[in-house]
């Protein structure tokens, strides 16, 4: 990611998200993971299904999993008493890209991005808020989705891009 922390990218480069997530995760303490999305908007839904694929996965002293739906603000307080380094929400965002495409970007860039939403408080204010309460680094990994149509099911691309995240996550992990 550019220092900007820019999600476009010619399209000769190839994103390479596991790159990414390595970099930003350097020196990381301890890390949140929290899981936005609506359950009943398809591929919105994509936070919650990563963070429920990292679930019994990852070493719960260093990496707090949090499946906040469309409320990250309920998960203020949790977020705070864990004192991380790092904090990661995940989330679907219209990126102008192809679908199952994701970003990792700074709280900043979401001026960037059209203005569909599923949450009760904006993210950006959510981002501002953690990062004064914990100081910690906080990052979006932005997924874009093809439908945000009432459904329960991820279209397939959301999908397949789920798993190579929650892989990739992972890695960072281990």
């Amino acid at each position: 990611m550019s220092e900007r922390g820019d999600y476009r990218l010619s399209k000769k480069e190839k994103y390479d998200i596991e790159k990414e997530l390595r970099e930003w995760f350097r020196g990381a303490g301890r890390v949140v993971v929290v899981g936005v999305g609506n359950p009943i908007r398809t591929d919105d839904f994509v936070g919650v299904a990563i963070v429920r694929g990292l679930k019994g996965k990852v070493p719960s002293n260093k990496v707090m999993l949090i499946e906040a739906e469309t409320v990250p603000e309920n998960h203020m307080q949790e977020i705070t008493d864990f004192s991380p380094t790092h904090v990661l929400l995940i989330d679907a965002a219209i990126l102008g890209s192809k679908s199952g495409e994701s970003r990792l970007s700074n709280p900043e860039q979401l001026a960037d991005f059209p203005a569909f939403s599923t949450h009760m408080l904006p993210l950006r204010i959510f981002c501002e808020c953690v990062v004064k309460t914990t100081k910690a680094k906080i990052a979006l990994l932005l997924i874009q989705p093809k439908k945000t149509d009432f459904g329960e099911t991820m279209t397939s691309d959301v999908e397949a891009a789920s798993r190579i995240i929650c892989d990739a996550l992972l890695k960072c992990f281990q």
